[in-house]
């Protein structure tokens, strides 16, 4: 069995400081991690029933109380992860999803549908920032944009070409 873990009392400054955080930020990670510490401080709160409360494990929330302790607030955020940080800038991010929005022959295309592929490359071409499809796929989810899988159809430059194909069909059903 594990000792039990207090938070040692904290000021009234620092309160504010994690009740403002937990109000604003947009982190859902990070917002959680303010609520562990509050609970623990405000409410003397005991590890598991933290854990109930936040929905993770007891070693979780006791490895967030330490990491205060030891931080602070700074603590709390996440430690930078390893690899290249994302090539993806907001420009890029604002650009792919105005591009989408075009037919692809508007922008000089030899093709008439987006597929993610074919969007990653014109974009490397406009930007020089080379991602994957999947890459591409996140950012339009973003903006609730779905490529879906497309539909063919035939179709024709001729401005008569609906009224040769109903005839069309006649032909072939009589």
């Amino acid at each position: 069995m594990m000792k039990p873990m207090q938070l040692s009392l904290l000021e009234p400054e620092q309160i504010n400081e994690l009740g403002q955080l937990y109000r604003t930020t947009r982190d859902v990670r990070l917002r959680t991690r303010a609520q562990i510490i509050l609970l623990a401080a405000e409410q003397r709160m005991s590890v598991p029933a933290i854990a109930v409360v936040v929905r993770e494990s007891d070693q979780t929330v006791r490895n967030w109380l330490k990491r205060y302790e030891a931080e602070g607030i700074e603590g709390l955020k996440d430690a930078p992860r390893p690899g290249s940080p994302s090539q993806v800038t907001p420009e890029y991010a604002a650009q792919v999803v105005e591009v989408v929005r075009h037919r692809p022959r508007s922008l000089g295309l030899p093709f008439s549908l987006w597929t993610l592929a074919r969007l990653a490359d014109y974009m490397a071409e406009q930007t020089g920032i080379r991602v994957s499809g999947e890459t591409v796929r996140r950012y339009l989810k973003e903006a609730e944009i779905v490529l879906s899988r497309p539909q063919h159809k035939i179709s024709s430059p001729d401005p008569e070409y609906l009224v040769k194909k109903r005839r069309w069909r006649k032909l072939e059903t009589a």
